[in-house]
C-alpha cells in the first residue's frame, strides 16, 4: 500500500529569520539576511559578507540543558536543533516518553560540514598533549551524524534516525528521502531538514576559488543577485530549516494542519560527464531529474504553476533557467513563476535546501509568490527564455496550486521535489 505523504510542520533558523513569523516577514518584503562579516575582513577574505542566522544566548538556552550546552562550539547542529525542535512543535506532536521511544517517528536530518570550530578546537587541544580537556560531547559535536541524533534524542524517534550529505542538494534529497519512507509505509512521520555551520572555515574555501563576490563589501544587501546581469558570485550563507512529513492518514487521526503534499521527486547524478564536473551540473541530468520528478508525481508540465529554482547568483543561473525550460517546454508568457531566496539569505550550502524548501511551502498558505531581490536587471540570456513578468522583483499574490523546487549540488548531484495544495 502506498500513503500519500502531508507537510504538517515547519522550522526555520534562517539569516533572514529565526522562526517562521520573522522569517515569512522577510521574505514577503524582500528584507536582506546578508550582513558585513569583520571578521571575514580581519582574516583578508576577498568576500567580507555573508548570511548568518542572529541568536542570542539567551535564545540558544530555551533548545538545550545546561549539561547540552557544555562545550558547545557547532553552530549547523545549534541551528539544526532550532529548526528540527520547532518543527515537531509547529506540527502539534509531542516529545517520546522516557521509557519507550515513538516508533513510528524517525529523523533525516542532513549536513555537509558540522562543527567545524569544535574540530579546530579539539586539534589544538590533541596537538598540545591535553585530549582531557576536549570533554564528553566533541566527538558528537563533530560527526556528520551528530545532528540527527541530537534530533533523535531530544524527541526519542525509533524508527530510522540518519544523516545525508549532498552538497547543496542536501535538503531536498532529504525531503525525497523522507517522503520515499512514509509512501512505502516505514514510517508515519519523519523530521527532516539540513544544517550548515557559519563562519571563515567553512567559506574560505569557496573565497579562494573566487566565486564569492568582492564589489559589495560595503553594500552587503546588494551582493545577493539571482537572475541578474551583474550577478559576481553567490553569498555564502547558514542556518537549517526542517520539515515534518506525515502520512496523510496520520495527519487526519490527529487532526493536524497541513501545509501541502509532496507530490513526488527525482534524485540523480550527471556523473561529471557530459559537461558536468565537479563543481558544474550536466544540463541533461538536470533537464532528466525535473523530467522524472513530475513523472514520479503524476503531473504534467503545464501544472507546474511556480518553481524556486537553486539559482545561486553565477554565471550558471541562465543554464538553469535554460533547463527549466526546455525539460518544461515552456518559455515567455507560458513559463511559470520562478524565485530565487538566495537574495536575501545567500547560499547556506548544505542547509539551503531545507531552508527554501520551508519558504517555497509557506507561498502556499500566504497565497503568495515570494519576490526575487536584486534581480531587477535581469540577465539578458533570461530574459530571451521568460518574460519578465514571470519574475517578480517584488512578492505578487498568487494563489499556486503547484510548486517545484530544485537544487543542484557539488559533485554533479540533483534533486527535485513537487510540492502541492492538498486535494481531496
Amino acid at each position: 500500500m502506498e500513503h500519500r505523504v502531508v507537510i504538517t510542520g515547519l522550522g526555520i533558523c534562517a539569516p533572514n529569520g529565526v522562526g517562521l513569523k520573522d522569517f515569512t516577514k522577510s521574505l514577503q518584503e524582500g528584507s536582506s539576511g546578508i550582513s558585513f562579516q569583520q571578521e571575514l575582513k580581519d582574516l583578508n577574505f576577498g568576500c567580507q559578507v555573508a548570511g548568518k542566522p542572529k541568536l542570542t544566548s539567551e535564545y540558544i538556552n530555551k533548545y538545550f540543558t545546561p549539561l547540552q550546552l557544555k562545550g558547545l562550539n557547532a553552530s549547523g547542529l545549534v541551528y539544526g536543533v532550532i529548526a528540527g525542535t520547532d518543527a515537531w512543535t509547529d506540527a502539534g506532536l509531542s516529545k517520546a516518553e522516557e521509557d519507550e521511544p515513538d516508533w513510528d517517528s524517525g529523523v533525516i536530518f542532513g549536513t555537509g560540514i558540522l562543527g567545524v570550530d569544535k574540530f579546530r578546537e579539539s586539534i589544538h587541544l590533541v596537538d598540545a598533549g591535553d585530549t582531557r580537556r576536549l570533554g564528553s560531547t566533541s566527538v558528537i559535536q563533530t560527526m556528520a551524524s551528530g545532528i540527527s541524533a541530537y534530533l533523535g534524542g531530544i524527541l526519542g524517534s525509533g524508527n530510522q534516525v540518519t544523516t545525508n550529505s549532498s552538497a547543496c542538494t542536501t535538503g531536498t534529497e532529504g525531503v525525497i528521502m523522507a517522503y520515499d519512507r512514509i509512501r512505502s509505509g516505514k514510517a508515519k512521520r519523519i523530521l527532516t531538514g539540513s544544517c550548515s555551520d557559519s563562519g571563515p572555515y567553512v567559506w574560505g574555501g569557496f573565497d579562494a576559488m573566487r566565486i564569492l563576490p568582492r564589489k559589495f563589501n560595503d553594500t552587503p544587501s546588494t551582493a545577493s543577485r539571482p537572475l541578474s546581469a551583474t550577478a559576481s558570485g553567490f553569498v555564502p550563507g547558514s542556518g537549517a530549516g526542517a520539515l515534518v512529513l506525515e502520512s496523510l492518514q496520520s495527519a487526519k487521526e490527529r487532526g493536524a494542519k497541513i501545509y501541502a503534499e509532496v507530490l513526488g521527486g527525482a534524485i540523480n547524478s550527471g556523473g561529471q560527464r557530459g559537461g558536468g564536473s565537479m563543481t558544474a551540473p550536466n544540463s541533461s541530468s538536470v533537464q532528466r531529474c525535473i523530467k522524472m520528478a513530475l513523472k514520479n508525481s503524476g503531473i504534467e508540465s503545464k501544472d507546474i504553476e511556480a518553481i524556486n529554482g537553486h539559482l545561486t547568483a553565477t554565471g550558471k543561473d541562465p543554464v538553469e533557467v535554460l533547463n527549466w525550460s526546455m525539460a518544461l517546454e515552456r518559455s515567455g508568457l507560458d513559463f511559470p513563476y520562478i524565485n530565487s531566496f538566495k537574495g536575501i539569505m545567500g547560499h547556506g550550502l548544505a542547509a539551503a535546501g531545507s531552508m527554501e524548501c520551508v519558504a517555497a511551502v509557506l507561498q502556499f498558505k500566504e497565497g503568495q509568490i515570494f519576490g526575487n531581490v536584486n534581480s531587477e536587471d535581469l540577465h539578458p540570456e533570461i530574459e530571451k527564455l521568460v518574460d519578465k513578468s514571470r519574475i517578480p522583483v517584488k512578492t505578487i499574490n498568487f494563489r499556486s496550486k503547484t510548486i517545484a523546487k530544485a537544487s543542484f549540488g557539488f559533485g554533479d548531484v540533483n534533486a527535485c521535489v513537487i510540492f502541492r495544495t492538498l486535494m481531496n
